[in-house]
């Protein structure tokens, strides 16, 4: 396991229901794992973002901490910004796929459903001979009915 992996599974696994938020100290944390505290700061900047579900606090300084928090919003609340926020008018291939992989920490989308609208909306699914930018439109349409999808199952539908 690669050590960015492993610090993420590290926080995430502080992260629970009971305990959606968690306060660290980088220099503690990037010593408990022998690296240095930007390697801390590169996996909290690609791997706890609002596109993950996670929203950070830090300050620096002697006294300083980290918080993450677990995005607590309600689930229809959430589809919305997703939808509108989000995915928008297009949204790339990396994008889309975090945007699934928070939906299934969420437990919104099970793990072959999660499998499913990574196939849909993978670079492979839409190789056609079509500009990049109008892939990635392309993309942002079929997410969004799948979105839509997810909420309506969610409503019971």
């Amino acid at each position: 396991m690669r050590l960015s992996d492993a610090i993420e599974q590290f926080i995430k696994t502080m992260l629970t229901q009971e305990a959606p938020e968690v306060e660290l100290k980088r220099n503690e944390l990037a010593e408990y794992f022998n690296c240095a505290p930007s390697q801390i700061n590169y996996v909290l900047a690609t791997r706890f973002t609002p596109d993950h579900g996670y929203i950070i606090e830090s300050r620096r300084g002697g006294g300083g901490y980290i918080r993450i928090f677990r995005m607590t919003q309600d689930t229809s609340e959430h589809l919305l910004y997703l939808l509108h926020e989000r995915v928008g008018d297009s949204i790339d291939a990396l994008a889309a796929s975090h945007l699934v992989q928070q939906l299934r920490e969420r437990e919104l989308v099970t793990d072959g459903e999660a499998a499913m609208m990574n196939a849909a909306l993978s670079p492979q699914a839409l190789s056609l001979p079509l500009p990049a930018e109008m892939k990635d439109a392309l993309r942002a349409r079929i997410l969004k009915n799948m979105l839509l999808e997810v909420a309506r199952k969610g409503r019971g539908q």
